[in-house]
């Protein structure tokens, strides 16, 4: 196999199977992947090449004794897996991109994520890299400095879940963990050109909650739809640290996968109505609408009928920022991003009752899509309204709102209202940079919405960076 790092999870998966590939052999391909364009990309804030070998070693021992006696293995046996710096995994610090944090403090517990992931056989690659606290949509750290899109190392990779898209999209493993609290998950998976996709809330277990609350989603990155329903089934296992964590559910993701969309009633939204949207993104997004008439979805171009809701995501988040700034002493206070600085002292501005206004017009806002959500199956638009921009420094824009989320403005009102959303790419700008196609579908249809993106993804395959 020339080139087992390129392979999807379910690929991979197959060959482990039929004993045409072995893990180990994936595992070393996929670490030489990470030490030849790591020091262009700054995904990966952490490698740890020994323990991945250690973990595919054993992957492939239980292949052998499944090929042999057919003993059972884990859903996701043997294939790579990055895990995101804000998600803590035993035997690796989990610093939050952030030089406040101690990291030689003892880290002896797996996040929920974390250990479904280690009990379905997959192999830890390393942490991968975030802005401090994910406290934006572009990665970027006085911690670990600028993480850079595969497609053009000039540009950024949106964030916060940076590293996990770099890395998927250049072969360093097909699978990673991601967390999304404005897009966190979407809109890097959208400039690197991967599946990125933010489950229900409730839908993966968090532990600890994050400090976002109730927008905080954590979420796959990977390289197809298919790999992203694998990764969900192993990933939905509820965890009794998480209060606000589904019940048990049955559902195999992957079942239904390849049903098709005949029929199915689809909200074609442009511009939800109030965004305004790069000409290369808006042809892209509006050519993938008509591949899924092709596919026999009744679409209808409509907006759900609300006004553009950053200052509800803004206020909300800054407030949380402003209050881990007052919980550090002084020093730490000194060491921190000067854009998370920025948002302490905008968060500073919001009283109680703010904040209490804010959460009631979210409500109002959630009841308006459950009930938009009736009239239709899902909702396309849009991921991200612009290409990916150019890296940049932490602290290089000032802040304010339309820096801070204005142009990602098909993100942040799913978190608030919690629905499953994915982006799946659609095409390149005329710049060869990508373009994602959001679906977003009622509250805890994760299903349905993976159905649809396999659909599309059917027909228009994933490209790969250059």
């Amino acid at each position: 196999m020339s080139a087992p790092h390129l392979l999807p999870a379910h690929q991979l998966i197959a060959l482990y199977r039929d004993g045409s590939l072995s893990p180990v052999d994936v595992a070393k391909a996929v670490i030489a992947r990470i030490e030849q364009v790591n020091p262009s990309l700054n995904a990966f804030c952490l490698v740890d090449a020994e323990r991945a070998l250690d973990s595919a070693r054993l992957s492939e021992q239980r292949w052998q004794a499944h090929r042999s006696q057919g003993a059972d293995v884990g859903a996701l046996e043997g294939v790579p897996v990055s895990i995101k710096d804000l998600i803590l995994t035993r035997g690796w610090p989990t610093l939050r991109g952030s030089r406040t944090i101690d990291p030689s403090q003892a880290w002896e517990i797996d996040a929920p994520v974390t250990a479904r992931l280690r009990e379905a056989g997959a192999v830890l690659l390393g942490k991968t890299t975030t802005p401090e606290f994910g406290c934006k949509a572009e990665t970027n750290s006085p911690l670990y400095g600028i993480t850079r899109n595969p497609w053009d190392v000039s540009r950024t990779t949106g964030g916060s879940s940076g590293g996990a898209a770099a890395a998927v999209a250049a072969g360093c493993g097909p699978l990673a963990v991601g967390t999304d609290g404005a897009g966190s998950v979407r809109i890097p998976a959208a400039f690197c050109g991967n599946v990125g996709l933010k489950p229900s809330f409730g839908r993966v277990p968090a532990y600890p909650l994050s400090p976002f609350g109730t927008v905080a989603h954590l979420g796959p990155h990977t390289m197809s739809v298919k790999d992203a329903a694998l990764m969900l089934n192993v990933m939905k296992q509820p965890d009794a640290r998480d209060w606000f964590s589904l019940p048990q559910d049955a559902t195999d993701f992957t079942e239904n996968l390849e049903q098709g969309i005949q029929s199915l009633r689809v909200a074609y939204s442009p511009t939800l109505g109030y965004a305004k949207v790069h000409p290369d993104v808006a042809q892209r997004v509006e050519d993938a609408v008509r591949v899924l008439q092709d596919l026999g979805a009744r679409v209808e171009q409509c907006d759900p009928g609300f006004t553009d809701p950053i200052d509800i995501s803004v206020g909300l988040w800054v407030s949380v920022v402003h209050q881990l700034w007052t919980a550090m002493s002084p020093q730490q206070q000194s060491l921190t991003d000067p854009d998370f600085q920025a948002q302490a002292e905008q968060g500073a501005q919001y009283t109680f009752a703010d904040i209490h206004r804010l959460q009631l017009r979210r409500a109002e806002l959630g009841s308006m899509m459950r009930q938009f959500m009736q009239r239709y199956d899902v909702i396309v638009t849009p991921t991200v309204a612009i290409p990916a921009f150019e890296a940049r420094e932490p602290g290089a824009a000032a802040f304010d709102a339309q820096q801070f989320l204005g142009w990602t403005p098909f993100s942040y009102p799913f978190n608030l209202t919690q629905q499953p959303a994915i982006t799946v790419p659609c095409g390149l700008t005329s710049d060869g940079l990508p373009v994602g196609l959001q679906i977003v579908g009622p509250m805890f249809n994760d299903a349905l919405v993976l159905r649809v993106a396999r659909a599309y993804e059917s027909v228009m395959p994933v490209a790969r960076p250059a």
